[in-house]
């Protein structure tokens, strides 16, 4: 039986991370993944969603000629080669992931692992059992499954099936509004699919803030996506050649439907003892420790926020636990939530109906994009950027952004709720023109009353 100091139980952004951040630190560490290295984020979703949108923006591009005083006849868009394309780009990641396992010392074996209660990780294909002094689960998610739904249909799609198809869909139905929704949904449109969007909840993007889903429906909607928000999905009919989708009082029907209704944790407790909440999963305490002493969980299985980086910090968290090492608790609320597609959203701290619930006494200021100079250069000036503080002291606690390249601003703004920021701060804080960055020193100053350029 092989001992280690430490086995993680998958190798997504959570898992490689923790593995070599618990090697960085003195410790002998496996990690087993039943796939491949890099997990969903590097090889069916983040990395390879992202290729695929970079081909739609150039597309789009192209098809702005006109106003950039340039004119193209003849072009044909190639989905295959664009697929192709992301799978490339995925694999050359998974492959660097696996040359920072050997430069950190760490075991990878391609096996899929059961926890057991004694705190061994048996192997279930190869027959083995590895003893470790502390397990790291990392196992992730898996997309949640309605259950009208014949997923055993080829036009019934969850994202992993989605970004294999060679050929953009005509016409797709797809059911969710989060960010894997939006983001094929953008994808597909340059591509000429006609698409629906049917959401529960009453707007696109619920979890965001109320003015960050009003510019996105808006944006989405003038580029021909037809939306259904406050919609509930009864039946989805695959039998024939298409797919007829019924919602509320309306009857789709379109050529495959993508169903991203959300996730599920794909761990199952079993014998371990590890302690699950109603929803199961893995409860977790601030240093990532669950109610099984020398067993940690981070990512997508413990429930909190299911971002790749999100992952990753806790998979430090873990490590330096593991080593004895003093930890800051994460503030999730803090953590960039970022969308990507024909309109970006970047997001960090509360949003404004939130702030109402909790009764902060709260300002905000909203600097919108068709008044920066850099986003009217680029030719997308949809967007604003939107700060909200407290009323009394001025600190700041929320950022959301709609608009060009937000996504690449946000990390600003996250270490500005770090710190503790004032709007004054804020307000003074030097920015580089023209950028679209200057959008959030803009919106301070008019959270202050004191608004320069609106």
């Amino acid at each position: 039986m092989k001992k280690y100091d430490a086995v993680v139980i998958g190798g997504g952004p959570g898992g490689y991370v923790a593995a070599i951040k618990t090697a960085q630190l003195g410790k002998k560490v496996a990690v087993v993944e039943k796939e491949h290295l890099g997990g969903t984020c590097l090889n069916w979703g983040c990395i390879p969603m992202k290729s695929l949108i970079r081909n739609a923006e150039v597309i789009e591009s192209l098809h702005q000629g006109g106003v950039y005083g340039f004119e193209i006849s003849g072009v044909k868009a190639d989905y295959a080669k664009a697929q192709q394309r992301s799978r490339q780009v995925s694999e050359r990641l998974a492959r660097g992931v696996g040359y920072l396992m050997k430069k950190n010392g760490i075991d990878v074996i391609t096996d899929e692992a059961v926890l057991k209660k004694d705190r061994s990780v048996a192997l279930k294909n190869s027959g083995e059992t590895l003893a470790a002094e502390n397990v790291i689960i990392a196992a992730g998610a898996q997309p949640a499954r309605l259950p009208m739904a014949d997923y055993s249909a080829r036009s019934v799609l969850d994202s992993r099936k989605a970004l294999a198809l060679t050929k953009a869909p005509g016409s797709v139905c797809i059911v969710g509004s989060g960010a894997i929704g939006l983001e094929f949904a953008s994808v597909w449109s340059a591509y000429g699919a006609k698409v629906t969007i049917i959401e529960l909840m009453d707007r696109l993007l619920p979890s965001e803030d109320a003015d960050v889903s009003a510019a996105v429906r808006k944006v989405y909607e003038s580029r021909g996506i037809a939306v259904l928000t406050g919609t509930a999905v009864s039946a989805i009919d695959a039998r024939s050649g298409g797919v007829t989708v019924q919602a509320g009082d309306k009857t789709v029907k379109c050529e495959c439907v993508l169903i991203s209704a959300g996730i599920r944790p794909a761990f199952a407790p079993g014998e371990s003892g590890v302690k699950t909440d109603a929803r199961g999963y893995i409860v977790v305490d601030d240093q990532m420790r669950t109610s099984v002493p020398g067993v940690y969980a981070i990512g997508d299985v413990t429930g909190k926020l299911a971002l790749a980086h999100t992952a990753s910090a806790q998979g430090i968290i873990a490590a330096k636990a593991i080593s004895g090492m003093r930890t800051e608790p994460l503030d999730y609320q803090s953590i960039p939530r970022c969308t990507y597609g024909i309109i970006e959203t970047a997001s960090a701290g509360i949003t404004e109906e939130q702030a109402k619930q909790q009764g902060i006494d709260y300002v905000t200021g909203v600097f919108p994009l068709s008044a920066n100079g850099k986003t009217l250069t680029m030719g997308h000036s949809d967007g604003f950027v939107k700060v909200i503080a407290g009323r009394k002291h001025k600190e700041v606690l929320g950022v959301h952004m709609a608009g060009p390249h937000v996504t690449e601003m946000i990390a600003g703004a996250a270490g500005l709720l770090k710190l503790e920021a004032t709007l004054d701060e804020l307000a003074e804080i030097v920015h580089p023109h023209p950028t679209v960055s200057e959008a959030l020193m803009e919106a301070a100053h008019v959270a202050l009353g004191e608004g320069i350029h609106i």
